[in-house]
């Protein structure tokens, strides 16, 4: 543009931003000097050997340990996370958000990486990566590849002639070759390129340098999350099937098995035949989409065995295992494992192999809970614990050691199982002639600074006949917004100033120790008015419990048993009371999200009226850990004021409120989630 009296500046960007220098590097090509694997001969590992050894592999065990310390049900918009099941095993291919709280779209991403493989072949590491991440998407209902678009994380350490060489093969391994043949995008992806270290020791100089890795993210979008595919089986009348490129070679280089045993080899697993890959993917999407599989998982860390174990930990079942021989059960060559009836099997086999893919069947469902492979056989309870070992330990070590010890037992019986009791049918829209007088009444969804729970509080709501209003505290505190007009009010979950003054305690102190706002709140419960406390909500409310008439006998809520905070979906008991927000609810159990750090329930005598209590897969209240997350007396996961008008609680009815986003449901569950029923019985209540 012209200046004032100037005239115009042409400037070439170059100019004003700088033109950075290309980077060039440079390398003599070298072989990389590797052994062949030796599992054979005298010394040969037997079969319960190598499995004790693979299943406490870092790499292959549980990683529970790390799942269920972070929030994994936060915004209400997660349709499958990580944990599968009723028993809530964390061995899902893909994760799944959704777009919006009403339809049933959203979004799929996956993760591949292979980096020990790097160590032998780069590119094949890079290749294998890029496989791993699509064999895990496509357990997701996606349209097709053309959809998916990757992420790349490279990690190298530049300047090393070595891993110039092996980054620049890897790079082109996917980026000229296996992408473009599989018709896929890297739109995007960061580089750390300085993946070494050194210092002076003595007189010696060292050095430490990581061979290049890639950790490839994938995504693509999803028609209906309700259709994503995972390791829990059907069991019953059906067979496990491997669907595999043509001419597998079980390669063990770099594999689970070789690193337990000291070794890397000299071949990995690679994908030979990009155009045999794609026809595997597409062949899954397919049969998804055509409804032909009841589960799905993929070939990964631990090969074979390790996914074949897997979908038996999710369903609690036993398997007989058809494969045998330590390369066809530990390589981790490309392929998937799907579950199909056994009817369909001659049809399943014949289509693979018009596709120019491998297939057989592998394994058989067991109603023993046992797992056969020919001679050798064990219970699952015992394959199972040693999957959980390596983080039952690195539990143990961060977490409350009884903790820790009583998760673990839990492999070995059925009380950990969900078993849902509704009471009610979630369908049943209580709200409905309320609603359709086209009266929305007013509820005020009340954070503070660091409270993020207020959107999936909201979306409940308003599917629940209600206009919800945004209201911060500091809008109180100006006078901008009173609760005068609100017929309800909501304290959401989140973290209230980080936590760092208790959990929910700096946003009580604050209404407390501000006279106006204080005299609010007062009058707001003295009125009859509903309110609902979640999580950080419920935390402030209990130390507000001076200001609500009834509730002088409420608790306190402290750090939670184990020690961490619990991301996790438990059961809950509705118990009878006068509360019109669970008019009709009595005597369900129903699963529920939990995500707190401070969720452990103190109180004096009398006790306050527990009407959600933590129970176990027998419907019996529970002091046992993880069932109760926080280690709550009297298994308290939420209690009322006398008159029942004011409710707080620890669990998150707000994110769960449709069936689609519950970790797990029962099959037969529709559109609405049991939970909403409370929101409706809330509209109800205001008439």
């Amino acid at each position: 543009d012209r200046l004032a009296g100037e005239s115009p500046i042409d400037l070439p960007l170059a100019t004003l931003f700088g033109k950075p220098p290309k980077m060039r590097r440079s390398f003599v090509r070298k072989d990389r000097p590797a052994a062949p694997i030796d599992l054979d001969g005298r010394d040969a590992p037997s079969l319960q050997d190598a499995l004790t050894r693979v299943l406490r592999f870092p790499a292959v065990g549980s990683k529970k340990f790390l799942i269920t310390i972070g929030d994994r049900s936060i915004t209400g918009l997660v349709a499958r996370d990580q944990m599968v099941g009723p028993y809530q095993v964390p061995v899902a291919d893909v994760a799944v958000t959704l777009a919006d709280y009403d339809g049933l779209s959203g979004e799929a991403m996956a993760m591949g990486e292979r980096s020990p493989a790097a160590v032998v072949d780069p590119p094949a590491a890079a290749r294998m990566a890029v496989a791993e991440a699509l064999q895990n998407l496509v357990a997701a209902p996606i349209e097709g590849l053309s959809r998916v678009v990757l992420s790349a994380n490279w990690m190298a350490a530049a300047g090393f002639e070595d891993e110039d060489q092996a980054l620049y093969d890897a790079v082109a391994a996917i980026g000229l070759d296996l992408c473009p043949a599989l018709g896929i995008a890297i739109p995007v992806g960061k580089d750390s390129l300085s993946m070494s270290t050194r210092w002076r020791d003595g007189d010696a100089d060292r050095v430490v340098v990581s061979p290049v890795s890639l950790n490839i993210s994938a995504f693509a979008p999803v028609t209906d999350a309700r259709r994503t595919l995972t390791p829990l089986l059907k069991a019953g009348d059906t067979v496990l099937v491997l669907i595999e490129l043509p001419g597998a070679r079980n390669r063990l280089g770099a594999s689970a098995l070789a690193q337990c045993f000291g070794q890397l080899g000299d071949e990995v697993p690679d994908i030979d035949d990009p155009q045999a890959f794609k026809a595997l993917l597409d062949f899954v999407l397919s049969g998804s989409a055509a409804g032909r599989f009841t589960a799905y998982h993929d070939r990964s860390d631990g090969g074979l065995i390790v996914t074949l174990l897997e979908m038996a930990f999710a369903t609690r079942v036993g398997l007989d295992i058809d494969e045998s021989g330590l390369p066809a059960l530990f390589a981790e060559e490309p392929g998937v494992v799907v579950e199909i009836a056994a009817s369909q099997l001659p049809v399943l086999l014949r289509d693979a192999h018009a596709a120019g893919l491998a297939a057989r069947r592998v394994a058989t469902p067991r109603s023993d809970d046992r797992v056969v492979i020919g001679s050798f056989a064990s219970a699952r309870a015992e394959l199972e614990r040693l999957w959980n070992e390596t983080s039952h330990r690195m539990q143990r070590i961060r977490d409350d050691a009884e903790c820790a010890e009583q998760e673990l037992e839990g492999v070995e019986d059925h009380r950990g199982r969900m078993v849902p009791r509704l009471g009610f049918d979630p369908a049943d829209d209580v709200a409905a002639p309320y609603v359709a007088t086209g009266a929305r009444p007013r509820v005020a969804i009340l954070r503070e600074q660091g409270v993020n729970g207020q959107i999936e509080m909201a979306a409940a709501f308003h599917r629940a006949g209600f206009d919800a209003v945004d209201v911060h505290t500091s809008d109180l505190f100006s006078g901008q917004l009173s609760l005068e007009n609100f017929a309800a009010l909501a304290a959401c979950g989140g973290f209230s100033y980080g936590d760092v003054l208790g959990a929910g305690g700096g946003w009580a102190k604050s209404i407390l120790f501000h006279p106006q706002a204080r005299d609010t709140f007062q009058a707001f419960f003295e009125r009859d008015t509903l309110t609902l406390g979640v999580c950080n909500g419920c935390q402030m409310l209990s130390r507000l419990k001076a200001l609500i008439p009834g509730a002088e006998t409420w608790p306190r809520f402290e750090r939670n048993r184990s020690e961490q905070f619990e991301g996790r979906s438990v059961m809950v008991r509705i118990n009878p009371s006068a509360s019109p927000w669970l008019d009709g609810m009595a005597g369900s159990t129903v699963p529920i999200a939990v995500a707190h750090g401070e969720g452990r329930a103190e109180f004096r005598d009398p006790p306050p009226p527990a009407v959600l209590q933590y129970v176990d897969g027998l419907d019996e209240v529970t002091q046992t850990y993880p069932l109760n997350p926080n280690g709550s007396r009297n298994a308290l996961a939420g209690t009322t004021s006398d008159d029942g008008r004011a409710l707080i609680m620890m669990p998150h009815p707000e994110r769960v409120f449709r069936t689609v986003q519950n970790s797990w449901h029962p099959e037969d569950w529709g559109e609405d989630g049991p939970w909403l029923r409370l929101f409706r019985n809330a509209r109800v209540a205001l008439g």
